[in-house]
């Protein structure tokens, strides 16, 4: 059995190809290997070059074969060194050695060519340098989608996330894509985010709340609840060799079974929750009084704020013993006051009251606000005097009390700034979703079978790598107020490359623009 293998000379640094053939030694009974040196590989293409078997290149007796070509290359170079800094050229090839530059060619095309269909990728590629250099036609594509397999995508998971900063909270999100297709067993009718009349499937995404780059999706039943699918997230987390993975997740996720859950396999997590709930209520009490103190104000934030510490009831099933562990867990109750919305929920408040009481005097009662009548107004009803409502003030009170509050629960110690200020980070997820939808052409799903969609959505992600960092430095650098991202992308396209047989690659000119641009995404100018 025959195999390429490529081995680099520490000295020289000098990677060479071998070509490696197994065969059985029958004197000693084992399997043995036969190396024999085919050539250099090139640094830049990636090809073998052919050596006189001494490491020294083969003279070439007649240059046969002469080529000229002119590309475009500004945009796919800017790829090229992002893919370089953050190890997803590497983590790729050691995950998909013979496809990776396939996947790399084809995530950039979707970066670059927003919204446009796969089969257009050949026009696109007779333009463009990119690492595979060829064209992969509708049909290719589909057969690498389908060889992208769940081991070899979560080893680049693993791969990647050992890249991210350890101590970040790592936001979790969950969205919706409306798919055509009735052959994907997971596109199921659900609770649509968008409102959309289509079937769907869920998307799981986990994104760093610092690096603003996602390491992990997972693709769920369309008619999955958020609340149902953070167990699942555990135990992948826990297979990837994430044991410390600290979480920060909307209220969505909100359950007495996924906080037990949370303490059970011991995660730091900040986590949104209704300020109506019972335990929330009760440790609000003592301070409520005091809470708009000069002292608990942030003008950053024009927000008052306190932290209460709290005891979470924990408990545990064991069904193999038949009983249910029962203790108590520190827990941490962040809460916050916004007076601006409090005020906009009173009036919102006053205005649905003023149309419940008329709706009540006119007689036109609605089936829908039954309970809503009977919660916050008297009725009564004579022959003489008609209908008479009267406001039930203690319940008005009541329901007005919380307004303008929203409530963070965590399990680490740090005060109720530092935890708002990670939460507010997770709207990365939120924005990485408007990425896939709109720029990765993910609105609608048009494969048709479970093997494409899972190589479509491998590639999607890889792309949407590079577009989360690309948005961030553009962030960072204050490049929104010259460009769009795709502005931006389309200014760098126009940079050519010529390449020529025996000569090394040249690039065309480069505005002043075009390099401050490259420098404040943080990558070197092509020279």
């Amino acid at each position: 059995m025959a195999a390429i293998v490529h081995q680099t000379d520490k000295r020289s640094g000098i990677t060479y190809a071998y070509e490696s053939i197994s065969y059985w030694d029958k004197e000693k009974k084992q399997s043995r290997a036969k190396r024999t040196l085919i050539g250099r590989v090139d640094k830049e293409s990636g090809e073998i070059v052919p050596t006189d078997g001494r490491g020294r290149r083969k003279k070439k007796k007649v240059d046969t074969i002469s080529y000229s070509k002119r590309s475009f290359y500004g945009a796919t170079y800017l790829l090229d060194k992002i893919g370089e800094k953050l190890g997803i050229v590497n983590d790729l090839k050691q995950c998909y050695p013979q496809h990776y530059q396939q996947i790399l060619s084809i995530a950039y095309y979707l970066i670059l060519e927003s919204n446009s269909p796969l089969y257009r990728f050949e026009k696109w590629s007779m333009l463009h340098r990119h690492p595979f250099g060829q064209n992969i036609s509708s049909q290719r594509s589909s057969e690498l989608f389908a060889m992208i397999d769940e081991k070899s995508k979560n080893s680049f998971f693993s791969l990647q996330a050992k890249r991210r900063e350890k101590e970040e909270y790592w936001a979790y999100d969950t969205t919706s894509i409306s798919s055509y297709s009735e052959q994907l067993r997971q596109v199921q009718y659900g609770h649509n985010k968008e409102n959309d009349p289509l079937a769907q499937l869920n998307l799981a995404l986990v994104f760093g709340e610092k690096s603003n780059l996602p390491f992990y999706y997972r693709k769920l039943s369309g008619n999955i609840p958020d609340s149902k699918t953070l167990n699942h997230l555990l135990v992948d987390l826990e297979h990837l060799g994430f044991n410390r993975a600290k979480l920060v997740m909307d209220r969505g996720f909100y359950s007495k079974s996924n906080i037990n859950a949370l303490y059970k396999a011991h995660r730091k997590f900040i986590i949104s929750t209704k300020s109506s709930l019972n335990f929330v209520k009760r440790a609000l009490e003592p301070i409520y009084d005091t809470f708009r103190s000069f002292e608990s104000y942030s003008e950053e934030y024009e927000l008052y704020t306190h932290t209460v510490q709290s005891s979470w009831e924990y408990e545990q099933e064991r069904p193999y013993k038949g009983d249910i562990i029962k203790a108590k867990r520190r827990i941490y109750i962040h809460y916050y006051y916004n007076l601006d919305r409090a005020c906009e929920d009173e009036k919102a408040f006053d205005s649905k009251l003023i149309k419940l009481r008329n709706e009540l005097i006119s007689g036109e009662r609605i089936s829908a606000n039954e309970n809503l009548y009977n919660k916050y107004f008297t009725i009564k009803e004579t022959p003489k005097r008609g209908i008479q409502v009267q406001v039930k003030e203690e319940a008005v009170k009541e329901a007005k009390r919380y307004y303008g509050f929203f409530v963070l629960l965590s399990n680490e110690t740090m005060d109720a700034l530092s935890v708002l200020e990670i939460y507010r980070n997770k709207d990365v997820v939120e924005k990485a979703f408007g990425n896939l939808k709109e720029r990765l052409s993910m609105r609608r799903m048009l494969v048709s079978s479970e093997q494409s969609l899972d190589g479509k959505l491998f590639v999607e992600f890889i792309a949407l790598i590079y577009l989360s960092h690309i948005k961030k430095q553009m962030q960072i650098k204050g490049m929104f107020k010259q460009y769009t991202l795709q502005g931006m992308l389309d200014k760098l396209d126009v940079i050519e490359c010529f390449e020529e047989s025996g000569h090394k690659l040249r690039i065309g000119e480069i505005l002043e623009k075009q390099k401050s641009i490259f420098l404040d995404i943080g990558v070197e100018v092509p020279r």
